[in-house]
């Protein structure tokens, strides 16, 4: 005789779980409870209803009660909900949510996949507003439809910047709302390091979306139509989606004593029982295993729910299996950007106190050659030591999907980083390149387990250069033009090999390029001259995502969905012919990795007549913001940037718009705030001068650079440094310098020193500050002084001898601020 199978939860988990059953075992009696009234539909498809995409409701239906019991001869309850699990008889107790009446059926073995629900904060308003909605269920979406359908609605704001709520921020952007995404975290997407969601939140602000980060709503006012935030403001409204997380739904587990994991999950065995060997428990309300390092955690995705039903069937019939956790294999789309993630994030990493190594790549999704062609940004994380992979990111227009996919499997199939690069994957320049970006990933992190090179990471440059470091940018010049690392030096790498001698050698050197490829040519190169040197992972495209602004300010995007996203296909060829008195020139960049439109636009312009047009299609969506900076550094004029068809599309002007009228003004060019020294001479009256400026510029929010070179590192020179010892000449300059600030003589009238001490001597009666005093001043707002260390070395003077504050440079060091100077004195 057969056994009696009660599943508690009908959609994905337990569907599956029922299905299942029934194909091992003709015998058992199978009963369905399902609280709602449909069971096995497309709930991540119900965003995708409420947008339009999906035109019928009945699409999200994989099955019904009926198919299931005509197909399966499994007995489905809907709107049936057990209130009740009695353990010690074996027994559920149930009511029918439509008539209240009740029962109880006894079991042999229980399935719990109740799932979970959002998570509603008790926000003060919150019960008096109408039109604040969760999306979890059908009837979830249709209250939703219909609120958009019939109220109309001009403005909706999301609360929760997880995948929920960007695609239903999507969504309700493509039925033509504003939308203002609200979330009390720094960043978008958790599962994603904050470097690779930040390309997500400026694609989402292209296409008209307001976000507010580190924002919390403290209270409902107006019945909802005004939120009141964590800061202060206030955003009016007209529809609200809840979408802050799911907790999950444990009420019958919790009431039946059944063993409760992190956030009140159902903890369960590798064969998914519970702490009653008669209950299994699947889907989103158990805790789960990481499958890298085997921490407890949650994960509601459809992929586990699915599969954990599945493993739960085959166990019951005796079958040996073993959930061995989950890797949290995730993807979403927003607009034309796919995010995809597996594994552990840096974040998660960090937590724990793993040691690991990240890398970064650009490659394009296929051939840069065959049309169509986007770059996707890559992060793998790994084990430095022995080359274990913990996980990877990607986003991009096309082809991250496939590259997470086969991380994921390499993962399960515990492969190192190295077996990366041999795996041999379909390649044919509509698909792939010969090096398949997961192959690069893996010749890129082999480089690091291998020690062929150290990785400087993005959020590490800013340090790196504060603490003296020197960067090196590798790329050509006119690159530059879109934007560097502040205090970065030019040597392109085809000139660097004979450019050995500008680089200081007792410095630590870092060195940039576009995307890290020819910064890492360059790393090896310099390391075989025996530079200590790292390379910037990810090159320039991934430091400068963090400081990516708006591509277009709030006033000057279109609101309107239409007006923002130009669909037609031919848009570039209509305003070509668009009767300006102008020719409009066109340029295809689409399939170029960066910094090769930039590149075009910069040769193309050249060519041009002042006040001529150029409308530039990129599909690389970075192109947007490396736009807007070129025409600032060029003094040319941006007059637009557009999304659509998974294109940036960019209208320039060449030089400053002077015709009145227009939607945009013209770009001004970038202010350069720095203000640089060379302080050659050791004299005490102009060493005062020098001070006083550097003083003065600092207190005006400059920053300051102070190069102290030849007889000017005497003004550095400590008055009772300890002995050093020298030779020869060495020895004898060391004797003949002055030593320290109180031995400078003067310009002129220095009378054998008197002159000096009558110049100190005024200073103290007119309240003037010690050059002493000025130095430290200077220090203490952040001047920069930094001491040739060529001239250190032919004067014999040591580190040792000078004052503490000074950093230590070439004339690199130098250039690479005065690049960014709108002041260079030299004294």
């Amino acid at each position: 005789m057969g056994k009696t199978i009660i599943i508690i939860g009908g959609v994905a988990g337990g569907a599956t779980a029922a299905a299942r059953l029934r194909r091992l075992n003709e015998q058992d009696e199978i009963i369905l409870f399902e609280r709602g009234e449909h069971v096995s539909f497309a709930n991540c498809g119900l965003p995708y209803y409420i947008g339009e995409t999906i035109d019928s409701r009945d699409k999200l239906f994989l099955q019904t009660p009926k198919g299931i019991k005509e197909r399966f001869n499994i007995d489905v309850r809907v709107l049936t909900e057990v209130t009740e699990i009695v353990r010690q008889h074996k027994l559920v107790h149930y009511r029918d949510v439509r008539t209240g009446e009740t029962g109880e059926i006894p079991y042999d073995i229980l399935i719990l996949s109740p799932g979970a629900r959002p998570i509603v904060p008790d926000i003060p308003g919150l019960s008096e507003t109408k039109n604040v909605f969760t999306l979890r269920n059908i009837p979830d979406t249709d209250r939703i439809k219909s609120f958009v359908d019939s109220m109309r609605p001009k403005h909706a704001t999301v609360i929760g910047g997880g995948f929920i709520g960007l695609e239903m921020a999507e969504n309700l952007r493509e039925r033509g709302l504003e939308v203002t995404i609200i979330d009390r975290g720094a960043q978008l997407l958790n599962p994603l390091d904050p470097e690779m969601a930040k390309p997500v939140e400026e694609h989402l602000r292209m296409h008209g979306v307001e976000i507010r980060l580190n924002e919390g709503v403290e209270a409902f006012e107006q019945q909802g139509g005004m939120l009141r935030l964590s800061s202060g403001d206030v955003i009016r409204t007209e529809m609200i989606i809840m979408a802050i997380g799911v907790t999950p739904e444990n009420e019958l587990a919790r009431h039946s004593g059944l063993e409760l994991g992190i956030r009140g999950a159902v903890k369960v065995s590798s064969t998914l029982q519970t702490s009653d060997p008669d209950i299994y428990a699947i889907g989103d309300a158990i805790e789960v295993k990481d499958r890298n390092h085997g921490f407890a955690t949650m994960v509601s995705l459809a992929w586990g729910a699915n599969r954990q039903g599945r493993l739960a069937a085959d166990h019951i019939n005796g079958h040996a299996i073993s959930y061995d956790g989950a890797l949290g294999t995730a993807i979403i789309k927003t607009f034309n950007l796919t995010s995809a993630v597996t594994g552990n994030n840096e974040k998660t990493l960090t937590a724990l106190g793993v040691p690991y190594e990240a890398i970064h790549i650009h490659p394009n999704s296929h051939a840069g050659y065959y049309p169509g062609a986007s770059p996707i940004a890559m992060k793998l994380l790994f084990n430095p030591d022995n080359g274990d992979i913990y996980g990877a990111q990607a986003v991009g227009a096309d082809g991250a999907d496939k590259r997470i996919d086969v991380i994921a499997t390499a993962i399960r199939g515990k492969l190192k980083v190295n077996e990366l690069a041999d795996i041999e994957l379909a390649y044919a320049p509509p698909y792939s390149s010969a090096k398949d970006p997961v192959n690069m990933a893996g010749y890129a992190a082999s480089n690091v387990v291998d020690g062929l090179v150290s990785n400087l990471q993005w959020h590490e440059v800013d340090a790196f250069s504060a603490k003296g470091g020197l960067i090196i940018d590798v790329r050509d010049e006119v690159e530059r033009l879109a934007g560097s690392i502040p205090g970065s030096v030019n040597i392109p790498l085809s000139e660097l090999r004979n450019r050995l001698a500008e680089i200081p050698a007792d410095q630590e050197i870092a060195v940039s390029c576009q995307v890290g490829l020819r910064g890492y040519i360059a790393a090896r190169m310099l390391s075989q001259h025996g530079y200590s040197v790292k390379n910037v992972d990810g090159g320039y495209k991934t430091y400068a995502v963090m400081a990516m602004k708006d591509i277009l300010p709030p006033e000057e995007r279109s609101k309107d969905t239409a007006a923002h996203l130009p669909t037609s296909p031919d848009s570039l060829d209509d305003r070509a012919q668009s009767g300006s008195g102008e020719q409009l020139l066109l340029l295809d960049a689409c399939g170029l990795q960066c910094p090769g439109p930039i590149l075009k636009v910069y040769e193309t312009v050249k060519s041009m007549q002042e006040g001529q047009q150029l409308e530039i299609a990129a599909t690389d969506f970075g192109f947007a913001a490396d736009i807007k900076q070129w025409c600032l550094k060029t003094q040319n004029t941006l007059e637009s940037v557009d999304v659509s068809e998974g294109k940036v599309k960019a209208l320039v002007r060449k030089g400053l718009n002077r015709v009145t009228g227009e939607a945009l003004p013209a770009v001004p060019s970038e202010a350069k705030e720095g203000t640089t020294m060379i302080v050659f001479s050791g004299d005490l009256d102009k060493t005062i001068a020098s001070f006083i400026i550097a003083s003065g510029a600092a207190a005006m929010g400059k920053q300051v650079t102070m190069f102290f070179t030849f007889w000017g590192l005497n003004v550095l020179r400590q008055r009772n440094a300890s002995p050093v010892k020298k030779k020869g000449l060495d020895k004898m300059f060391g004797m003949m310098m002055p030593q320290g600030t109180t031995k400078l003589p003067l310009s002129r009238m220095n009378m054998g020193g008197l002159g000096a001490r009558l110049i100190r001597h005024a200073m103290k009666r007119k309240n003037v500050d010690s050059l002493e005093q000025l130095m430290q001043g200077a220090l203490n707002a952040g001047v920069k002084i930094i001491a040739c260390t060529m001239s250190m070395d032919i004067m014999g003077i040591k580190q040792e001898e000078l004052i503490a504050g000074v950093d230590f440079g070439g004339v690199a060091s130098y250039l690479g601020a005065a690049e960014d100077s709108g002041v260079n004195l030299f004294i």
